[in-house]
């Protein structure tokens, strides 16, 4: 109830959710550069692939554990 409460009051919730969404981004630049030597177009662009990599992970992780559930149930497993 909390939530729903403090969302309703957030007249620019994307703004709420930045740091958070800038933070989870620069993990993949820390991943892709640990040193920061790469031009920052650079290492923009290979994050973003690390990043894309990672939501394709969990995208495939995700649809096992259905199948899995289906086929548990006696549902189609394809």
């Amino acid at each position: 109830m909390g939530a729903h409460i403090s969302w309703a009051n957030t007249a620019d919730p994307a703004a709420r959710t930045k740091p958070g969404r800038d933070a989870f981004l620069a993990r993949f630049e820390r991943e892709v550069d640990p040193n920061g030597e790469l031009p920052i177009e650079e290492r923009q662009r290979r994050a973003e692939s690390l990043r894309k990599a990672h939501m394709q992970r969990l995208a495939l992780a995700s649809a096992q554990k259905r199948r899995e559930k289906r086929a548990a149930k006696g549902g189609r497993s394809a």
